[in-house]
């Protein structure tokens, strides 16, 4: 995705918390089993996902879009389509996302880490069924070289919209099933794919609050030697606000960012 300097403005007044008992996931835990797919898309599954994803799988079914982000979709319909893989797997340290640091090269943007995604092309189908969970794997492939094969989504996200790239976003949830090597298809394009583990993500060392001099505040993550904000850092604090898994941290330690951003 091409907008990754937009910060999703999360309204926090007045929301609730889905908690979870065992806390931030980790590694070990035995999967659940036997939750049927999403009717009307096929394409979906919550069936087999380990344990550790129930709160998500959850705060997924009953989140609304104003929890996520002031931004949302014009009524109108108008708006370029385009869908992100938010990919959850399991490594050595555990629970952990995939991101991509696109290249320092480009013109906007540059150096900015974001999920794999992208606008829907017509051969991912119809915009308002499953050309957002097409499109998710199609782009995170072209991007990041994963078999699509090895992935799982179990869900989606309502639509956001980001007003300044006029992009109206599907973020996917996956679950990376069966992982395969990934890495820069195009270095162009790309400049690392890398995992980050959601045991990292919830650190509060890791938390900080990006000040753009625009004036937009979001919430930041410092992460495998990268700075992680704007929309991608605005979806990744609400999924773990709502799945219960956000510790406290300190809102007013803030990173600067500059009018390249």
């Amino acid at each position: 995705m091409t907008h990754a300097s937009e910060t999703t403005n999360a309204m926090d007044g007045g929301t609730s918390r889905v908690t979870h008992a065992g806390g931030a996931p980790h590694a070990g835990q035995v999967p659940s089993a036997g939750r049927a797919s999403h009717e009307g898309h096929p394409l979906l599954s919550t069936a087999g996902l380990p344990s550790w994803l129930d709160p998500v799988v959850h705060a997924a079914e009953t989140v609304q879009p104003l929890q996520l982000s002031r931004f949302l979709p014009p009524e109108s319909g108008a708006g370029r389509q385009s869908a992100v893989l938010i990919l959850f797997g399991e490594g050595d340290q555990g629970p952990e996302m995939l991101l991509m640091e696109r290249a320092g090269s480009l013109r906007s943007h540059a150096g900015q880490p974001s999920f794999p995604g992208g606008a829907l092309d017509p051969e991912d189908g119809d915009p308002q069924g499953e050309g957002p969970l097409r499109a998710a794997l199609r782009e995170a492939e072209e991007e990041t070289g994963l078999d699509p094969g090895g992935v799982q989504l179990f869900a989606e996200l309502p639509r956001l919209f980001i007003p300044v790239s006029d992009f109206v976003v599907t973020p996917v949830l996956g679950w990376w099933r069966t992982p395969t090597p990934v890495g820069v298809v195009d270095p162009n394009e790309t400049a690392r794919v890398f995992t980050v583990p959601v045991a990292d993500l919830t650190d509060p060392e890791n938390r900080a609050t990006a000040v753009h001099p625009s004036g937009h505040h979001g919430p930041a993550f410092l992460v495998e030697s990268a700075l992680v904000w704007g929309f991608t850092a605005g979806v990744i604090d609400r999924i773990l606000h709502f799945a219960g898994w956000e510790r406290p941290w300190d809102r007013s330690r803030q990173v600067p960012l500059d009018w390249r951003a």
